[in-house]
């Protein structure tokens, strides 16, 4: 017989997570995770800051809740929010990599995870895109990006031999992995990539993350998918969100297989994020973090995103 005992937001269960039948761990199942704001490109009254929905409905779909972390916060309240979060995510975007409000928040969430990790207090971290671009800079401390024909397009992912060993990829269903591997399901809307040359010459970046994934722009090859090798700490280049919350691009997949990505990254993020047991101190104080405290807009005439939120 299994016993399940619940605990405050943390139940003992058996569970796939493990990776082991009949092997019982600890699992947080109220996971709680952070999305980093970034700039406003002109900031207007109560509009300084945002955070696309469909990276909100992303995390939800598997079961997580979304806590906005604010940019332009001091350290200590940064170190307050780690403490009670489950995971970050740092989103896409066009904001400055050294100087926005964003990069340097996301440099506070990556050094707290960093230390947190290395001492058995489990935090995962993702970036997509931009926050892919920015994990690499932090990590190697260079900006290695190069120009690369990838603003608009969908691409199959050119898995690497490291893939079978990976935990990110793990539990993706065979014929999923097959559809990746053959049909363009991943949607790149950058200009700027980490180009395969620049990262393997990178001693840093290379023995820091296993490239899990690469891609072309018929010039430049470049890397689309890391894992860090002793951290929980991943990143895409393309956008996972996308396929099941935005429609305002036609290159942007829908497809049943598409669609399926989504969902199996985001419940790897989010099985990730229940190995935290952060929390915030009350009941009270967690209720006023959240995301639901806030209303996105529709934005779909004017954007790319369906809807978004704003902060002042």
């Amino acid at each position: 017989m299994i016993h399940i005992y619940f605990a405050c937001v943390f139940l003992f269960v058996d569970t796939v997570l493990s990776g082991h039948v009949g092997t019982q761990i600890k699992t947080n199942d109220r996971p709680i995770i952070g999305v980093l704001a970034q700039d406003v490109f002109h900031p207007q009254p109560h509009r300084n800051a945002f955070i696309a929905a469909s990276y909100v409905r992303f995390l939800e779909s598997a079961g997580a809740r979304v806590v906005p972390l604010m940019i332009n916060k001091t350290d200590d309240e940064y170190t307050r929010l780690f403490k009670s979060i489950n995971g970050v995510l740092f989103p896409g975007g066009g904001v400055s990599l050294k100087s926005s409000g964003y990069s340097k928040a996301a440099a506070v969430f990556y050094r707290l995870a960093l230390e947190a990790n290395s001492n058995g207090d489990y935090f995962p971290v993702w970036g997509t895109c931009l926050g892919f671009e920015l994990l690499t800079l932090i990590t190697s401390g260079e900006l290695l990006l190069s120009h690369t024909n990838t603003s608009g397009v969908a691409l199959p992912l050119n898995f690497t031999a490291d893939v079978r060993d990976s935990r990110l990829f793990k539990d993706f269903p065979e014929d999923l992995m097959e559809s990746l591997a053959s049909d363009p399901l991943t949607e790149n809307s950058h200009q700027w990539s980490v180009t395969t040359e620049k990262f393997t010459k990178n001693e840093k970046l290379k023995n820091f993350y296993r490239v899990l994934s690469t891609n072309t722009d018929g010039q430049n090859e470049f890397v689309s998918t890391v894992e860090a090798y002793d951290f929980p700490i991943y990143a895409s280049q393309w956008h996972p969100e996308k396929n099941a919350f935005e429609w305002r691009r036609p290159y942007i997949p829908h497809t049943p297989s598409a669609v399926k990505t989504t969902f199996y990254t985001a419940s790897f993020f989010v099985n990730e994020a229940r190995k935290s047991f952060h929390s915030f101190a009350s009941v009270e104080e967690e209720k006023k973090a959240l995301i639901y405290n806030y209303k996105p807009e529709y934005t779909g005439t004017q954007s790319a995103f369906e809807q978004i939120y704003y902060f002042d």
